[in-house]
């Protein structure tokens, strides 16, 4: 769905009339599942993840029950966050 989203707003030209792909509701209820898991993944608790990333420990849990509209500057600092921890190959 996500992919979709992105070659979704990779087509769309300002004035364009077209219709997103998902509703929003669903995109953001898939954006905070997928945020979960990737910090499951890297063994991060929240409150880590708050820490390296800047953002709140209750906004994260917001974002992972899909009910915070994240902005592209806060889903930019999360992902670094979650990459940061992730193991380097030997």
């Amino acid at each position: 769905m996500l992919n979709q989203v992105m070659d979704f707003a990779g087509e769309v030209l300002p004035g364009s009339r077209a219709a997103p792909p998902c509703s929003e509701t669903a995109f953001l209820a898939e954006l905070g599942e997928r945020l979960k898991s990737s910090r499951a993944r890297c063994e991060l608790s929240r409150r880590e993840l708050a820490r390296r990333s800047g953002i709140s420990e209750r906004y994260i849990a917001q974002i992972e029950a899909g009910k915070g509209n994240v902005s592209i500057v806060l889903l930019l600092r999360l992902a670094s966050a979650i990459h940061g921890s992730q193991p380097q190959a030997a």
